[in-house]
């Protein structure tokens, strides 16, 4: 179960893969991640154009790229910037023009015929010829990526609670963005967690490789990734993604920034909403409830135009966020206000608290094009961000956590095209670091109800303190060959040094925990954290080294089948994992652990490092296999499936526990009093009290190897990775006059090897549990078999998800022409994961995860989201969004049995639907001049429906009645129905 797998790849879909890229030409490709591709055949009097010329030209930048027509009269034009461009055909002595708008990383069609040309055309005149035909613009169909275009019309039009251009990914089908009651945002995809996500701006992957979040300042953050004015648009990739996708095993998202163009542009908006244009949250209409103060105030600018016309570019943006956000307090256990002490009445106040928010997004972007055969791109991105956090639920104002987020990304591009051959390659720094901070730094106090675990509220000083982030920098190479007839084989590699750094000294303000029934002045059990002498501070470094390889062939192998085959190759280097020396003391008390003997189900030395025994995992092989068939060779009616793996990676942030936990001890101490005795000089987690423990430095001082847990990784640690598998149909029809998009697709996904924590700690007899039937005082085995320390926590692969899910897409595309679009997607998920893990992967009450069993996974059954856009008369544009999906499923530790020992982790689904409705109307009022000015009204939440994001999840202690507000919602998931005002200026 510890060791490392034999074999994870199938062998066979690898080779398959290997070989076909080899027999079809595997010569060196590109990343397309954002650069679309114009293809086609080019036909004069009925035969192939061998002798024609196709020239590409985008109309805003002059950006220009030649191809010549190859055997067969195909030609392909890749790496283009997502935008419109005008087609120059040179065949047969005649020249057509068209013009065709591509969108971020996608493969459009253009076939081109010269017959039926007048003989009398001059010669080298533009003529727009009869036969030239555009298929498929709008939408890919022939590809088995399974991807949805996010248009820019549709980032700026659709309503929207804060500019977060990921906000609007979850229009795809099986794909959540998530804000919690505190507003910290997320994207999800099937039931994997955010941390499987990755998102590529430019063809650069942002991804968080210490915390959680998926990519970089996602972690509790109610901020944004990118200012959304940069963002020209996107697509989303939830599966079929093709070989130069990395460090992902659910959904990628692929966006293109903006850049100038030949014409001064710029832009100014400006957006707000407050108390008096909110309703009341369901918390705040309860008797004595005020309505909390709150803000929020977004405004930015954006500029772009020419350095030199049809060469060199430049564009600026920047954003801003002010949120002052209302926060409920809800007290555990059923407790009311009037039973709490004076003092934590008044903390407590009327139940609401203002959280602040404040953010400054920058960018800027210089492009230059030297001429047909070089551009270059120098981008820039800077984020701060300060917030004050963890206020809410059971947590009163003294306990906040201030929290800071900066991140810096410069990344220098370099295109060079030479007839068939496309390079791209990218030189990028990275500095991106996550900083809570205790608002107060003195004792916690948590007041509980008996037991210390049973929180009633909590106040004092918090115990998050933590700097964590990477920096470094990195090297990619992509190339494309488009020279062999039918094949655009591709191939990349990328370099990247990176530094992962983690300091963290949790606990750094004790948290003493008193027993409401017994004393408000003598605490029963404190938690503190203090340094290990001559192991550290808490602080981790790591140089980590990162190389990945793909190949991959997209074939057209003739007018109905296309063939998307690929494989890549990762490997990642921790030096602090890998060179990491178990310490003397505690490899001596592993051999003299009960955690030794025959009987505990763990072989010690699997956890026992000499600084020799780890390697970094080098089996990541990902072939990947996608397929698409259209029954007509008219892209309106195409079959597609595909079948792949894809490898995450494992989080800094996890691995580190095992020198920062050496370093900065985390140490429990039970006080001995009347009601909670325990056995002094026995017990080396008991004490008798002592009023100098309210002293930081007197306890810290006091600490001893006894009271201290220890975290050791498996020798053997993998990389998470995920199998997906789908079949579906594309179809495109005519309604109303109109071309509309529909999918149907089935989904099965297989994730693996997420890391766990599981208690390694045993009794005497070697066991965890006793042998069954266990007795009414047999938890799990917490400070015991370890001498001299208290708890061995242990972390392994050992998390895996199975996730069965139906995805419908209907789809009117917005053009200017008809003025209007809608969209609908709709989401069934059958999903499971084999532990009631959600968030930190510590699993504690079982021996191991299976033991566990098979839980629903949080994500729910149904889901349906409806969009549209309608330009009206008098310059108005009407926007719209709703979303409704049954609830999704909640975890939590049911003690509402007989005896304490039998207490489980179980699952329910709250009866609470989610619904949202939002709308927006802009107006336009053209000046005349180049100025036009915009105003704009949005009202979130239309119905006031209320949707919760917390629950009350105790359902009672052992032998007592059932809680009666057991599975009652506890917190709101803002927004509540709201009035937010926007006015613009554009140039």
């Amino acid at each position: 179960m510890n060791g490392k797998r034999e074999s994870r790849p199938a062998r066979r879909l690898l080779a398959t893969a290997l070989a076909t890229c080899i027999a079809f030409g595997a010569a060196p490709a590109m990343a397309q991640s954002t650069g679309a591709t114009i293809r086609g055949h080019v036909m004069a009097d009925s035969a192939p154009a061998t002798d024609a010329v196709v020239t590409v030209v985008n109309t805003t930048t002059g950006l220009r790229r030649t191809a010549r027509v190859g055997a067969g009269g195909n030609y392909a034009v890749a790496g283009l910037p997502p935008g419109t461009y005008r087609i120059e055909v040179q065949a047969a002595g005649q020249t057509a023009t068209r013009e065709l708008t591509v969108q971020v990383g996608q493969t459009a069609t253009l076939d081109l015929g010269v017959g039926g040309v007048a003989e009398t055309a001059a010669p080298g005149e533009a003529t727009t010829l009869e036969a030239v035909q555009v298929v498929g613009t709008a939408v890919e169909t022939r590809t088995s990526e399974v991807a949805t275009y996010i248009s820019n019309k549709q980032i700026e039009s659709l309503p929207q609670n804060s500019r977060n251009f990921l906000a609007f990914a979850d229009t795809v089908p099986g794909v959540q963005f998530i804000t919690d009651a505190s507003g910290n945002t997320r994207l999800r995809s099937g039931a994997q967690n955010a941390n499987a996500v990755n998102v590529f701006i430019d063809g650069v992957g942002q991804k968080n490789y210490v915390t959680t979040g998926g990519i970089s300042g996602q972690d509790t953050s109610r901020g944004n990734p990118f200012p959304q004015s940069a963002i020209g648009e996107y697509k989303v990739i939830t599966q079929n993604y093709k070989a130069e996708y990395d460090q992902l095993s659910s959904a990628a998202v692929v966006a293109a920034t903006r850049s100038g163009s030949n014409e001064f542009e710029g832009s100014f908006f400006w957006d707000r909403t407050h108390t008096g244009w909110r309703s009341r949250s369901r918390f705040e209409e309860r008797e004595g409830a005020t309505k909390a103060v709150s803000k929020q105030e977004q405004y930015g600018v954006s500029f772009g135009g020419p350095i030199i016309p049809d060469v060199a570019h430049f564009f600026v943006a920047y954003e801003a966020k002010e949120f002052s956000s209302p926060r409920t307090f809800n007290l555990g256990r059923g407790f009311t206000v009037d039973q709490l002490p004076p003092d934590l009445q008044a903390q407590f106040g009327t139940g609401t608290y203002t959280s602040p928010f404040k953010e400054d997004l920058y960018f800027a972007k210089i492009d230059w094009a030297i001429g047909e055969n070089h551009y270059f791109e120098l981008t820039g991105k800077y984020r701060d961000e300060s917030e004050t956090i963890q206020v809410e639920g059971q947590r009163l104002p003294p306990a906040a956590t201030l929290n800071t987020n900066e991140e810096t990304r410069v990344d220098l591009r370099w295109q060079w095209t030479f007839g068939d051959w496309l390079n791209d390659a990218h030189l990028t720094w990275e500095d991106a670091f996550w900083s809570p901070r205790p608002a107060r730094f003195e004792p916690g106090y948590f007041l509980s109800d008996g037991n210390w675990w049973d929180t009633i509220v909590r106040s004092g000083g918090g115990d998050n303190y933590q700097d964590k982030g990477q920096k470094g920098w990195s090297f990619q190479d992509d190339l494309t060959f488009t020279g062999f007839s039918g094949h655009t084989v591709k191939m990349g590699i990328k370099y990247k040094r990176v530094d992962l750094e983690t300091l963290e000294q949790n606990r750094y303000n004790p948290q003493f925990y008193y027993d409401i029934h017994e004393s408000l002045s003598v605490p029963t059990h404190v938690e503190f954290g203090a340094p290990v002498a001559g192991y550290g501070d808490g602080t981790v470094s790591s140089g980590n080294k990162q190389l990945g390889l793909y190949v991959q062939d997209d074939w057209e192998v003739n007018e109905h089948l296309t063939l998307n085959l690929g494989v890549r190759w990762d490997v990642e280097s921790t030096p602090s994992y890998e060179d990491y020396v178990t310490p003397a003391e505690v490899v001596t008390a592993l051999q003299n652990s009960n955690t030794n003997l025959p009987n505990s189900g763990i072989d010690i030395n699997d956890y026992i490092s000499t600084g020799g025994n780890r390697d970094p995992d080098r089996n990541n092989w990902a072939p990947r296999f996608g397929f698409s068939y259209d029954l007509n060779a008219d892209q309106r009616h195409v079959v597609f499936g595909g079948a792949g793996r894809s490898y995450d990676r494992n989080l800094f942030d996890y691995l580190q526990n095992e020198i920062s936990k050496g370093s900065w001890g985390q140490y429990v101490y039970n006080f001995n009093t009347p009601m909670h005795p325990c056995a002094v000089g026995v017990d080396a987690t008991c004490r008798e009290w002592d009023p100098r423990y309210l002293d930081p430095e007197f306890l810290r001082a006091s600490s001893v190897a006894g009271s201290r847990e220890i975290f050791l990784n498996n020798n053997n640690l993998v990389v998470p990775y995920s199998d997906q598998y789908s079949l579906g149909m594309r179809n495109m029809f005519e309604l109303w006059g109109h071309d509309w998009n529909t999918e149907v697709m089935y989904s099965y996904v297989r994730s693996h090897d997420g890391i766990a924590f599981l208690l390694g700690n045993r009794r005497d007899d070697g066991l965890f549990f006793p042998p069954d039937p266990p007795g009414a005082s047999d938890p799990p085995p917490w400070g015991q078999g370890f001498a001299p320390f208290s708890n061995l926590i242990l972390a392994q692969n050992a998390l895996e998800t199975r996730t069965r899910a139906v995805y419908v897409k209907l789809e009117k595309p917005y053009t200017r022409n008809s003025g209007w679009g809608a969209t609908l997607a709709y989401t069934w998920t059958d999903s499971e994961q084999n532990s009631p893990i959600d968030g930190w992967p510590g699993a504690f009450n079982a021996e191991f995860i299976e033991d566990y069993g098979w839980f629903p996974g949080k994500v729910p059954e149904n889901r349906v989201v409806l969009t549209g856009i309608w330009d009206g008369p008098w310059g108005l544009t009407f926007s719209g969004k709703g979303v409704w999906s049954d609830a999704t499923p909640r975890y939590y530790q049911n003690c509402n049995v007989s005896a304490w020992a039998f207490c489980h982790f179980d699952a329910y689904t709250p009866r609470e639907d989610f619904k949202q409705l939002d709308l927006a109307m802009e107006k336009v009022f053209d000046t005349g001049s180049d100025i036009a000015l915009r105003i704009r009204f949005d009202v979130l939440n239309v119905f006031n429906w209320s949707n919760y994001s917390g629950y009350e999840d105790w359902r009672g202690g052992a032998g007592e009645p059932q809680n009666p507000l057991w599975g009652t919602p506890n917190a709101i998931a803002l927004p509540t129905r709201t009035f937010k005002l926007g006015i613009g200026i554009d140039w």
